[in-house]
């Protein structure tokens, strides 16, 4: 088994039947020796630096119904909140005392942010803070859509695949969504100059070690800027309430797998671990991530942007308490950089 790790190192790239094998077979001795591999990649290429993005979640009205999301159209328990342009602005600016230069505005599908609305909030925040980078994380859109995005001056996209396998897919949502549209937004997003993020759920509903291997090898023909991948946990207002949550142990395998597969890409450390475990960042970390999006949204709005339960708010998760995410940080030999940290492959 080591040697199919040493070979992911070597060529960047396995067979399904090999990747199958190292999802099915994993062993503490195996994935000791992927995190240290996987480590050293990622202090070849970034040092030891841990980049910030100051994620702002604007919205939470969605009009989609996916099967796993607390935010559904469906939902009819959850309080919903859009942020006005002025409170976006705000939190970029607390973002940018902080030391932030990415923010990543994120929300559900929401109908209401036009085209043309999102295309003058990117303008405004760019105008104020030209140094700093943009991000998305909007959901599917035609191309026209992301071209005017990339024109008001958006630096990045992010839209996880969710999983790669269609009928998998067809597992997680509703009969008008489809695996292949999805992924053909993420290469639209890279023709048009994006720098683009994907990723997939670890234990959603269904997943096989064959569904992760395609995963994997979707991954690596995308060749994304950035991958995000957690664990799935479930919400209590779906119809996957009652679903055992993914695991940590997987979670982190896979990052470590990632960082050797695509060694140049920028690898979240997702909120969803700190879900999992209260040091799960730092486990993200040691594993082979490199950034962290602490969360700048309004304290009163950070709960109803609800996703999963028991999504973490508070503490090394938001923004306000840098200083303490520093300070965990160090104490496993990193350090918190306050650049744009755009990725190498781009």
């Amino acid at each position: 088994m080591k040697e199919l790790i040493a070979k992911l190192q070597e060529t960047q790239t396995l067979a399904k039947a090999e990747w199958i094998t190292l999802l099915s077979q994993r062993t503490p001795d195996l994935t000791e020796e992927l995190f240290e591999r996987a480590c050293r990649v990622r202090i070849q290429h970034y040092g030891k630096n841990v980049y910030i993005r100051g994620l702002i979640e604007f919205t939470n009205y969605c009009r989609n119904d996916c099967y796993y999301c607390g935010i559904r159209k469906s939902n009819r328990n959850i309080s919903r909140y859009r942020l006005s342009c002025e409170e976006i602005l705000s939190c970029c600016h607390e973002g940018y005392e902080l030391g932030f230069r990415t923010f990543v505005l994120q929300g559900g599908e929401d109908p209401w942010f036009t085209d043309q609305r999102m295309a003058h909030l990117i303008t405004l925040i760019k105008e104020h803070y030209p140094d700093c980078a943009v991000t998305l994380s909007i959901g599917e859109k035609e191309e026209a859509s992301y071209r005017l995005f990339r024109e008001a001056g958006a630096d990045r996209y992010l839209l996880r695949h969710e999983t790669f396998h269609p009928a998998h897919y067809r597992h997680l949502h509703p009969q008008e969504l489809s695996a292949s549209h999805r992924q053909q937004c993420l290469f639209t997003l890279r023709n048009l100059g994006f720098q683009v993020g994907s990723g997939f759920m670890v234990g959603s509903p269904g997943q096989t070690p064959e569904y992760l291997a395609e995963d994997m090898l979707f991954l690596k023909k995308l060749n994304p800027h950035m991958v995000g991948i957690g664990p799935f946990v479930p919400h209590h207002d779906t119809p996957f309430a009652q679903e055992q949550a993914g695991t940590l142990e997987l979670t982190l395998y896979l990052l470590g797998l990632l960082r050797l597969m695509l060694p140049k890409a920028l690898l979240p450390a997702t909120t969803a671990l700190g879900a999992l475990s209260e040091n799960g960042q730092q486990l993200g970390i040691l594993a082979g991530a490199n950034v962290i999006m602490p969360n700048l949204s309004p304290l009163q709005n950070r709960a109803l942007y609800s996703l999963y339960d028991n999504k973490p708010n508070t503490g090394t998760q938001a923004a306000e308490n840098l200083a303490q995410l520093c300070e965990k940080m160090n104490q496993i030999g990193y350090k918190i950089v306050t650049d744009r940290g755009d990725s190498l492959v781009y």
